[in-house]
């Protein structure tokens, strides 16, 4: 009894997917030239949206460093500096202090 069960569902199976095996796909179409160019068209209208988002973030990004992070990190420079040209000032002090007889032109170091 089962198996006439299943033979009678197989056949009917395979009578519902005949029309399913009987359409077949259409065939792609070959390339046609204009897809490359659309293609390159399409590559260079992504490159510009990405570099006006990428133009809009810098301008965002120098705007929040101008407003949060060069006041606060100014004074920090200025002391850097500040005492990058005192030590400065100390090192040529103290060898002027070791050369006392420096030479004033090219016929004094003869």
């Amino acid at each position: 009894m089962h198996t006439e069960v299943l033979v009678l569902g197989l056949v009917l199976l395979m009578q519902a997917c005949e029309p399913l095996s009987a359409q077949k796909l259409a065939p792609e179409p070959p390339e046609s030239p204009g897809i490359l160019q659309r293609l390159a068209e399409k590559a260079r209208e992504t490159k510009a949206k990405v570099q006006d988002y990428g133009a809009t973030a810098v301008g965002f990004f120098g705007a929040y460093y101008e407003d949060h992070i060069q006041p606060v990190t100014h004074s920090y420079a200025e002391w850097a500096s500040n005492a990058r040209s005192s030590m400065w000032e100390k090192i040529q002090t103290r060898l002027d202090g070791y050369m006392p007889f420096r030479a004033t032109n090219a016929t004094d170091l003869m």
